[in-house]
């Protein structure tokens, strides 16, 4: 098949009604227009040109026309958002969506010149709190750090020659797998220019394991079939096995001559869930993951050695899996994760409240993410909707600061409107979301689709979803956390969200910060570069109590790293009963003023980074919390669990305790047999409070090859 990279420089200017007719025709002086890149972003134009659109690309193209009986089209990879499409003048359609590859037929326009102008008008309009209309996830999130518009061609454009039946899409989905054998549920969208047989063939790793005659019409086609593969080499998560892959290749031929070809590389696994618990080949996982950004908010920017970084650096913090958080991911991600063995959860980029009018477009483009990732078998859900509900409007500075019994109530009564206002039907979440899901399900039937990610149990069912819990940040402080996970277990069952951010380093923030005398700033900016505001670090971190803006920022990324560690080592610690996995709010930063990755836009670890790290080990040992300050001659019980992700016992495991104090020290050792995959209670430890001063308790493990340790502190208050 014939093909031509069409990326390059091309020509853009704003768009006027004045120059729009003169713009798209094959007849026109570039001379006031800016030589731009193409595949890139507007906002990486110079400032002239930074603007939210929309904006006319144009380009010449001298190729020969198409041979006798084939077929030539015009491929668009990606567009951001909205796109108008024209050839020498003749408009050929319109595109929405900015991760869904467009197709135009060109093949008669091309016969007329061997000398053709491009012009695309493109699109992307702001977004607007509460009224979203258009569906790019993270990418426009007016709730977080401020990001640039991500207008513009901002993927590959491509010439493409076929026969007369072309494959218009692809989906290969693995419908199940064992060691006898595997099933592959096939499907394609042929389109043919005339009623005709075709002959397809399928072959897996260069052998022909199908094929059959079809008859098409002309226009678009739809075929299915399955494949039965016997003994197949099966693909497994990075600590289960090996993560084999294979190439599947769809040959169409109109008599006896291929016509065209695609290729996708799969592996062969099956995904099961029990509630909110997955297996993988029938290996029950405790998932423990993070929230993936993207990998820049102008995702045409990030290179193929980031991603592929960033997905090691996964593999390093002991990962298992990462929610690909409101938006889709270039390709390197997901082909990265099937060679490493991370498993994926999916969002479709829904995100906040969207319009009405949205139902149309998010129902074609959920099947088109299905046909654009169904094949990674490193994919192992979809998610239709983030947050599918308003959020209430933050209080003041001064409401929030206030401590005490007042400060109490004023989150109780908080904590009352998010639930009265998750009860409460909405067009987005009732509606919207069932469609959606709807959609996905009808073309992938192999994974689990969540309608909508962090709403609360709600009626008539009062299931709920996955929770969004942000104890040690807005939602109290990290002490709550054990005895808000006995109050309501239903909402641990997976957690994917949790955390606090680190005040980020970025010269714009750090500007800010020392807009005025600390601890004043320029807080308004702040909060608008950061997407956090003042009142939200005051239970945590107050400014007020640190010398400098550099004291308080090391401080937030202290609480940073306490709050991932508290969190992972309480979740681990009830693994299976009731929570099947977890994911930190962010791996990464995808601004450099965002501080809620444990990496930052520019690759940069923080101390939360060593701090997740150690907490996913595949087996450590945790101690119950102590309070923050107890009384003297204070009762103290708490217990030892050793949590492990291991596929076998450990036998003749050890564990010793030492409690210091300002009078004494005391120890205690524990001994018997670790449980795989679980976690298993080692036994309580029991001490007296001192008069005053500080109790350390530290909990060491060994057991063989293994080691693992824990200290937690308390100040006595008389």
């Amino acid at each position: 098949m014939s093909s031509w990279l069409l990326d390059g420089v091309w020509n853009a200017a704003e768009v006027r009604d004045e120059h729009r007719s003169n713009a798209i025709g094959p007849q026109l002086d570039h001379a006031e227009w800016r030589e731009v890149h193409v595949p890139g972003h507007w906002a990486d134009i110079e400032p002239s040109l930074t603007t939210d659109g929309p904006l006319t690309y144009r380009t010449t193209v001298n190729t020969p026309s198409a041979d006798e009986g084939r077929r030539r089209f015009l491929t668009f990879d990606g567009i951001a958002y909205h796109a108008d499409v024209w050839l020498d003048g003749a408009y050929l359609g319109d595109t929405e969506g900015y991760f869904a590859p467009h197709t135009f037929d060109v093949t008669d326009l091309w016969r007329l010149s061997p000398d053709h102008v491009i012009a695309v008008e493109v699109h992307c309009p702001p977004t607007e709190p509460g009224s979203r209309r258009t569906i790019t996830g993270v990418l426009q999130d007016p709730s977080g750090p401020l990001t640039p518009n991500p207008g513009g061609i901002w993927q590959s454009v491509h010439l493409i020659d076929t026969g007369p039946v072309r494959i218009d899409a692809l989906r290969v989905l693995c419908q199940d797998a064992t060691v006898e054998r595997a099933h592959l549920k096939m499907y394609a969208r042929l389109d043919s220019d005339r009623s005709c047989a075709a002959d397809v063939q399928t072959l897996v790793d260069g052998t022909v394991v199908a094929e059959h005659r079809i008859t098409v019409a002309a226009g678009h086609n739809d075929v299915s079939w399955r494949i039965d593969l016997p003994r197949p080499a099966l693909w497994w998560p990075r600590d289960l096995g090996d993560q084999h892959l294979v190439n599947v290749d769809v040959v169409v031929s109109i008599d006896g001559h291929p016509s065209d070809t695609t290729h996708r590389r799969t592996g062969l696994r099956e995904v099961a869930w029990d509630d909110w618990t997955c297996s993988i080949n029938g290996e029950r996982m405790f998932l423990k993951g993070a929230n993936l950004m993207p990998v820049d908010a102008l995702l045409g920017r990030a290179s193929d050695e980031h991603m592929r970084q960033l997905m090691e650096d996964a593999v390093e913090l002991g990962l298992d899996m990462l929610r690909v958080h409101g938006h889709i991911a270039p390709t390197t991600i997901y082909d990265t994760a099937d060679e490493l063995g991370l498993l994926l959860m999916q969002d479709f980029p829904l995100q906040g409240v969207q319009r009405r009018q949205i139902r149309p477009a998010a129902i074609r483009q959920a099947q088109q993410m299905v046909d654009l990732l169904g094949h990674h078998p490193s994919v192992i859900s979809w998610w239709a909707h983030d947050e599918p509900v308003a959020k209430p409007a933050d209080g003041s500075v001064d409401q929030r600061q206030t401590l005490g019994l007042a400060g109490r109530a004023r989150e109780l009564a908080t904590r009352v409107q998010r639930a009265v206002r998750d009860q409460a039907p909405t067009w987005n979440r009732s509606v919207l979301d069932p469609l959606v899901r709807r959609a996905i399900e009808d073309v992938d039937p192999t994974r689990r689709c969540v309608p909508h990610s962090g709403v609360l149990p709600h009626l008539p069912l009062l299931d709920g979803t996955d929770a969004h819990l942000y104890i040690g940040w807005t939602d109290g402080p990290i002490s709550l956390l054990p005895r808000e996970s006995a109050r309501f277990p239903r909402l641990f069952r997976f957690v994917s969200e949790f955390g606090a951010p680190a005040a980020p380093r970025s010269p714009q923030t750090m500007a800010t910060l020392q807009e005025h005398h600390w601890p004043d700033a320029d807080w308004e900016r702040f909060a608008e570069l950061t997407g956090t505001e003042r009142w939200q670090y005051e239970q945590s971190t107050p400014p007020h109590l640190f010398l400098d803006d550099a004291a308080w920022i090391d401080a937030t990324e202290q609480h940073q790293s306490d709050v991932i560690t508290a969190w992972v080592s309480h979740l681990r610690r009830i693994a299976y009963r009731p929570t099947g996995g977890f994911c930190v709010r962010a791996l990464n930063d995808h601004t450099a003023d965002s501080g809620w990755g444990v990496i930052d836009l520019h690759g940069n670890r923080r101390p939360a980074f060593e701090a997740l790290k150690a907490a996913c080990q595949p087996v450590i040992v945790t101690i119950d919390p102590l309070p923050e300050t107890t009384l003297p001659g204070s009762r103290l019980s708490l217990a030892v669990h050793v949590s492990s992700d291991l596929r076998d016992d450990l036998d003749d495991a050890i564990v010793d305790v030492t409690i210091t104090n300002t009078d004494s020290t005391q120890t205690q050792r524990f001994t018997g047999t670790i449980d795989a995959n679980t976690a298993t209670y080692i036994g309580s430890i029991n001490t007296i409070a001192p008069q005053a001063g500080d109790i350390t308790i530290s909990a060491v493990l060994n057991a063989g090859r293994l080691s693992s340790s824990a200290t937690i502190q308390t100040t006595v208050v008389a």
